[in-house]
């Protein structure tokens, strides 16, 4: 990375000076924007970082920071408990899922640093036309419509999430929601977001940080029984490079506290609505925020 940035709120003193470390990610948008924002908050802070952004699958960047060809990412603290670390039970409390995940994890030489509000999950959403017609705000709301008028309640989802445990399968047993066959509609992610917003489909499967849901003007449902596991987004950092230059922890710490949802849907829009790069709309964000300043 050669982006020409100084410290601003972060990086004061460049406590990295002489570190040469190696950011990575995986490839979808988000992923590569956090990427990008950690990295930037390195250089401030005075390090060399190279840019291993964009690794295709989940394990890939992760294999990268635990064998320490990188060191450090952003990851999902659902996606570390159910896909890496292999339990079928993700635990409803954010900071107790952080908390499980950063003790198991220890032993394979991977260390969390606390996690952002930002939690990637899954959801239902309904455009505006349906939200005003039938006023649905949760999932227990859903089930309702669909017990009073089953016609009424249509979903479009991709086919990952029909047959996952802890996707339409498992929601369905814990709601005690019945849609049948006929009103379920299988399809890529992207023409999800298009479809519900055309009303082709009462409720569609979202991405709760997806850019397209605030551009698209969709109303997410709420999961009124935290059924959906926690994806908080976290710094995760090898153990190794974390006790030569411990400074990471204080360095990414400010920048973690700002993510959330709303900030992840603004950042996302840019690049999956407005066709930006996502380098750019990290090095922006984070010059806006003041974290650092721009040579």
């Amino acid at each position: 990375m050669v982006d020409n940035v100084e410290p601003g709120s972060i990086g004061q003193g460049e406590p990295l000076k002489g570190a040469h470390l190696t950011v990575t990610s995986k490839e979808f948008t988000e992923q590569l924007i956090l990427g990008a924002i950690m990295g930037i908050a390195f250089q401030a802070a005075g390090a060399d970082v190279l840019d291993r952004t964009g690794i295709q699958g989940s394990i890939g960047s992760r294999e990268a920071v635990k064998n320490g060809d990188a060191d450090a990412m952003y990851e999902y603290t659902g996606t570390a408990w159910i896909t890496y670390l292999g339990n079928s039970k993700p635990i409803p409390d954010p900071q107790q899922q952080w908390q499980a995940v950063r003790d198991a994890d220890l032993k394979n030489g991977l260390t969390w640093l606390p996690p952002s509000a930002l939690n990637n999950t899954y959801a239902l959403a309904m455009n505006q036309a349906n939200f005003k017609k039938y006023g649905t705000k949760t999932l227990s709301d859903v089930v309702a419509l669909a017990n009073k008028d089953p016609g009424a309640v249509t979903l479009c989802v991709e086919s990952e999430f029909a047959n996952r445990a802890d996707g339409l399968p498992g929601m369905e047993k814990a709601y005690g929601m019945d849609v049948p066959a006929k009103n379920i509609t299988q399809m890529d992610t992207g023409i999800i977001y298009t479809q519900v917003a055309k009303g082709s489909c009462t409720y569609g499967e979202v991405f709760t940080t997806d850019g397209r849901i605030k551009s698209m003007h969709l109303e997410v449902m709420q999961d009124d029984k935290k059924f959906f596991p926690n994806y908080n987004a976290a710094p995760v950092i090898n153990s190794k490079a974390l006790k030569e230059y411990p400074a990471i922890a204080e360095v990414i710490d400010p920048v973690t506290k700002k993510l959330n949802n709303t900030v992840a849907q603004e950042l996302n829009a840019k690049v999956d609505v407005q066709g930006q790069d996502p380098h750019e709309v990290a090095l922006d964000w984070m010059t806006q925020e003041g974290f650092v300043n721009s040579g």
